[in-house]
């Protein structure tokens, strides 16, 4: 029960911040607009381990995973998937992209891990990714057809296998027993201090936006999406392993189709449904509900 809490949040978060980080690119670069949105995460973790006394001194080796973590999972991934959003890739193609965050997982649990993947996982994920590419097939037209920028797509495939490096960090560090939320403002923190040096390294001067959609769209961001869905997704993959924790990834763009009905009029048809049924069998499969027996 608590895996499913875990998960629903996880998945209904994030489907939801692919429409938030529309509304964060254009008058703020996106160097700056990344670092404001784990800067306030990260001041807001670090504040509670302070009061609630959960604050720290760890050696060494635990701060470089924790730099690990942050410069892959809360810095330079998210600034090449909002540079892609600059360079107008679309929600969907950015989600499709980040969906193939579990086969990376897979692939890289192995690498670091030497942990293999059962058969039903690789089913569950290999009927999931079919079902996003049904669910997406128009944004797929546009990629073959050199419609769609070339380079935001280049920026979304590196910034998922970053995401896919931060992962192995993070089922590390919680190897060593270090909670999550510890683990999260602590690689919160080197984000923010990369994201900063490479602000002052190209940016002439600092921006920022008090228009009242840009500030919504930044503490949903901020506090929903970095704090409450990292901390719910990196405990999940704690519990049940890398790859299956990355199933999340190809649920969610389900959620951020539906707000692009609401918000930018997405259309339907009977191949997209078709799309979302395949992958609300995958994630069946690859969660243990539904089982191909040997």
């Amino acid at each position: 029960m608590y895996n499913a809490i875990l998960y629903t949040i996880t998945v209904c978060v994030w489907g939801s911040t692919w429409l938030a980080i529309k509304y964060q690119v254009g008058d703020v670069p996106a160097i700056q607009s990344v670092l404001y949105r784990f800067l306030i995460a990260m001041v807001l973790l670090q504040l509670f381990l302070l009061l609630t006394k959960r604050f720290k001194i760890y050696d060494f080796q635990t701060h470089k995973l924790f730099a690990i973590l942050g410069l892959f999972l809360f810095g330079i991934n998210y600034l090449l998937f909002y540079l892609a959003a600059e360079y107008g890739l679309t929600t969907g193609v950015e989600a499709i992209i980040f969906s193939f965050l579990i086969s990376m997982n897979i692939v890289n649990n192995a690498l670091f891990f030497k942990e293999k993947p059962d058969r039903n996982v690789l089913l569950g994920a290999a009927v999931g990714i079919l079902g996003i590419l049904a669910l997406f097939q128009d944004e797929l037209y546009e990629l073959i057809n050199g419609t769609a920028v070339g380079i935001g797509v280049l920026f979304s495939i590196l910034a998922t296998y970053l995401a896919s490096l931060g992962n192995m960090a993070s089922k590390k560090l919680q190897r060593q027993h270090i909670n999550v939320v510890e683990a999260n403002a602590w690689g919160m923190t080197y984000g923010v201090v990369f994201l900063f040096a490479i602000a002052l390294l190209t940016t002439d001067h600092f921006q920022f936006s008090f228009d009242n959609t840009y500030l919504i769209s930044l503490g949903i961001l901020a506090i929903l999406g970095s704090i409450v869905a990292f901390g719910a997704y990196l405990t999940l993959l704690g519990r049940i392993g890398a790859d299956r924790a990355a199933y999340a990834t190809i649920v969610f763009p389900v959620i951020a189709l539906t707000l692009s009905s609401i918000y930018e009029s997405y259309e339907w048809s009977a191949l997209k449904v078709f799309g979302v049924m395949l992958i609300v069998v995958g994630n069946l499969v690859i969660l243990g509900k539904i089982k191909f027996q040997k």
